[in-house]
């Protein structure tokens, strides 16, 4: 144990000597991160404190499991995972610095995350079988590589999503290094223990930094090698002991990152947006929300998590179903933990699933009825034809009227209309639009006005009309044929009532009658 407090008082002590050195460098390559309405400091803040972190990690880490007094190892006892675990991570920290310097796409990061999980993955690290004494042993097989990189993903991410907050994901992710540590050691593993300790000691040195008012932020280069140490190492554990315990623990000390990333992405999938999309509805803003500061927020979130891995400690010493119970309780007071603080809502999520059900299947049935009309415009010949068919895709699309007018060729007006009757309230909701429909005369843009149902939606009527006038963008009267053209009598108003439901085109008299 002595050893291993060494390393640590080490790793703290390169830590409080790399980082002014971080700050230094961040200023000269402009690596600032810049306040915007989503994050919640207010002024520039450096972001490169994810060198100091990897500095005083590897420096320390690489000497002492190649030494051969200090923990009794030798070279050839470090096997290649270790050295996957090094390199993979080592390039997680110069793509995380590069988005810090130069800001990389979403995707960018997101390949190079995968790429860096297949390595580990091909040099062995991910777990053959998971095993509960006294209750089962699951053999995982050919799915314990695509397990192992969503795991590694996810949680790189999720240190990234929850560095939100001055020191957050900094003690967060040390109480997680401890974690692993005490698995590592009571697994046998002593070249991970070093390298959890190296990496708390990092981290505790780190803080006196990056708590608020934070000096410097981990920046991205940061929170994708320290996100992605923690998945592998916590990975390579399970895979070592074969116990379910050895990944449960790791989880549930990253209980509030990996949790606000899930809530994150659900929420995100309700409101219909990119999962990628930022937003301030994360755990610790919700915090701030309630009347915290950045200080005691974060020391809130330190506690909870403390409280849940002391729970999740006592896994490490049940059995059987007691152990499942154990972590079942855990997991459900973290999520009574979040809908306390308003990061989720279960009854309003289970109310959002149901509406967005009912709008997916809205968006289907009139993604239908345009293909259906689509058919019947590619075979209009004539005008009258074409204005059959737009009364017909009218119809299916739930409007109300068409009203257009023209301009016949020795100047006379004359105009077209169509409506539909429908039993309803007699004063229903209307979305009116007036769309210019292209002709082949130049400077000839006759006028169609539109009265759209809405239906209780006004998105849905909308885009209802964003598909009508696409279908007169593919199908204008400009692509008619010249002859086909029609040639009434000044002053014609035709008029059409639909009462009943079509199955096919409206067959009405001709516009030219």
């Amino acid at each position: 144990m002595e050893a291993y407090f060494f390393v640590y008082l080490c790793s703290l002590l390169l830590a409080l000597l790399a980082t002014p050195v971080a700050i230094r460098l961040a200023r000269k390559f402009g690596a600032v991160d810049k306040p915007d309405v989503r994050k919640v400091h207010s002024s520039p803040i450096f972001r490169t404190g994810g060198v100091a972190i990897f500095i005083s990690v590897m420096c320390l880490f690489i000497p002492a499991v190649f030494s051969q007094g200090i923990f009794g190892l030798k070279l050839h006892s470090i096997k290649a995972d270790t050295f996957a675990l090094l390199a993979a991570s080592t390039f997680m920290f110069l793509v995380g610095l590069v988005d810090d310097v130069k800001n990389l796409r979403v995707s960018s990061k997101l390949a190079a995350q995968l790429i860096a999980a297949l390595c580990v993955c091909y040099f062995g690290v991910h777990p053959h079988s998971l095993e509960l004494p006294g209750i089962f042993t699951l053999n995982i097989g050919w799915i314990a590589w695509p397990l192992t990189i969503f795991w590694i993903v996810g949680v790189t991410n999720a240190v990234n999503i929850i560095d939100g907050l001055d020191g957050l994901a900094t003690g967060i992710s040390a109480i997680a290094c401890g974690v692993i540590a005490v698995l590592a050691v009571h697994s046998g593993q002593p070249v991970k223990a070093v390298l959890m300790v190296a990496l708390l000691g990092s981290l505790t040195g780190f803080l006196f930094f990056n708590f608020h008012p934070a000096k410097i932020f981990m920046g991205d280069c940061g929170t994708m090698f320290l996100g992605f140490v923690l998945a592998s190492s916590s990975i390579m554990c399970a895979a070592k002991s074969q116990s379910l315990v050895a990944l449960a623990l790791p989880a549930v000390a990253l209980g509030i990152p990996v949790f606000d990333t899930l809530f994150s992405m659900l929420r995100r999938f309700l409101q219909r947006r990119s999962i990628f999309a930022p937003d301030r509805d994360h755990f610790h803003h919700k915090l701030l929300d309630l009347g915290l500061d950045q200080q005691h927020a974060a020391i809130v979130a330190y506690v909870i998590t403390l409280v849940l891995t002391g729970l999740g400690m006592l896994m490490m010493i049940t059995k059987g179903i007691t152990t499942l119970i154990i972590f079942a309780c855990i997991l459900l007071l973290l999520v009574l933990v979040f809908h306390i603080v308003g990061s989720i809502n279960l009854r309003k999520t289970v109310t959002d699933l149901q509406q967005k059900r009912v709008i997916t299947s809205r968006i289907k049935n009139e993604r239908s009825r345009f293909e259906t009309t689509q058919l019947h415009f590619r075979q209009v010949r004539t005008f009258d034809d074409w204005w059959n068919v737009v009364s017909y895709a009218a119809k299916k699309m739930d409007f109300s009227s068409l009203n257009m007018s023209l301009t016949n060729r020795d100047g006379t007006p004359r105009a077209l209309l169509w409506r539909q009757n429908r039993d309803g309230p007699d004063h229903e909701e209307l979305l009116r639009v007036d769309i210019p429909v292209r002709d082949r005369r130049a400077g000839s843009s006759p006028n169609l006005r539109i009265e759209v149902f809405k239906n209780s939606s006004l998105e849905s009527a909308g885009r209802r009309v964003a598909l009508f006038t696409r279908l007169l963008d593919e199908f204008s009267i400009a692509n008619l044929q010249k002859q086909n053209r029609p040639s009434s009598d000044a002053g014609d108003l035709i008029s059409y009532e639909d009462s009943e439901g079509m199955h096919g085109p409206p067959q009405s008299k001709s516009p030219n009658t």
